[in-house]
C-alpha cells in the first residue's frame, strides 16, 4: 500500500490564508502542501514536484487556470476556495465558501481524496461504453471513434461511473449519497450543475443523458466498431 503523503497543490493569493493552510495542511502526516500565490507558480510546483489534489482560490480560475493545471498532469481532485457572492467556474470537483472553516476543509479534502484512490482501484484498466464514447474512469476521460479525447472532473466521472453501475439509472438521493456521501450537506442544484456540464461534454446529437422521474439515465448502447 502507498502511505507516502499526498501531494496537495495550494493556490491561493492571499499570504495569510495561504500560510494558515499550509501549515494545517503540512500538520496532517498524510498530506505534502505546495504552496503558491499565483498560477504561474502553482503550474512550476506541479512541473517539478507533481500533485494528488489542489485548493484553488475560484479567483485565479477565472483565467483559466484549471484547464491549465489539467493539462500539466493533474488528474486527482481540484477544490475550489469560493469567495462569498462569486459564482462557481467550471472544472472542479467540489468547492467550499469563504470563509474557510479549517476543519471542514481537511475533511471535505480527504474525502476527495480517499475516493479517488477507490475509484483508480476499482476501475484500473476497465473500459465502459457511454452511446458512441469509450468511458475510462481510471484515466478521467471519454474517447471518441476519432480519436477525441474528452477530459471528466473528479465529480461527473463519479457520476458516470455510478449511473454506469446501476445499469444506466439511478434517483437524485442515490447519486447524491453516491458522489458526495450521505450528509455532505450538498443540495440537488450541485448535483443539477454537474448534469448539466456532462450533459455539454456528451452532446453528439442526441441526449446521452437524460432526467427521467426522481433521477437520471444514461444512454449505454455499445461502442460501434
Amino acid at each position: 500500500m502507498d502511505t507516502a503523503p499526498k501531494r496537495i497543490l495550494l493556490i491561493e493569493p492571499d499570504e495569510t490564508l495561504r500560510q494558515t493552510l499550509a501549515e494545517q495542511l503540512a500538520a496532517q502526516q498524510s498530506l505534502c502542501p505546495f504552496p503558491a500565490a499565483t498560477g504561474e507558480e502553482a503550474l512550476a510546483n506541479l512541473a517539478l514536484h507533481g500533485a494528488d489534489g489542489a485548493l484553488l482560490d475560484a479567483t485565479l480560475a477565472v483565467d483559466g487556470l484549471i484547464p491549465a493545471l489539467r493539462a500539466g498532469g493533474l488528474a486527482g481532485p481540484l477544490l475550489l476556495l469560493l469567495p462569498a457572492g462569486m459564482g462557481l467556474p467550471a472544472g472542479a470537483d467540489d468547492h467550499l465558501a469563504k470563509p474557510i472553516r479549517l476543519g471542514t476543509l481537511l475533511a471535505r479534502l480527504k474525502a476527495l481524496l480517499r475516493r479517488a484512490d477507490a475509484l483508480s482501484a476499482a476501475t484500473a484498466g476497465e473500459v465502459l461504453s457511454i452511446g458512441p464514447y469509450r468511458f475510462l474512469p481510471a484515466a478521467k476521460r471519454l474517447e471518441a471513434a476519432d480519436g477525441t479525447r474528452i477530459r471528466l472532473t473528479e465529480k461527473e466521472t463519479q457520476i458516470l461511473d455510478h449511473l454506469c453501475r446501476r445499469g444506466g439509472t439511478a434517483p437524485r438521493e442515490d447519486l447524491l449519497g453516491a458522489v458526495w456521501g450521505y450528509g455532505a450537506g450538498i443540495d440537488t442544484h450541485t448535483l443539477e450543475t454537474h448534469i448539466y456540464r456532462l450533459r455539454r461534454k456528451l452532446a453528439v446529437g442526441q441526449p446521452l443523458l437524460m432526467r427521467v422521474d426522481g433521477g437520471y439515465r444514461l444512454a449505454m448502447e455499445p461502442v460501434l466498431a
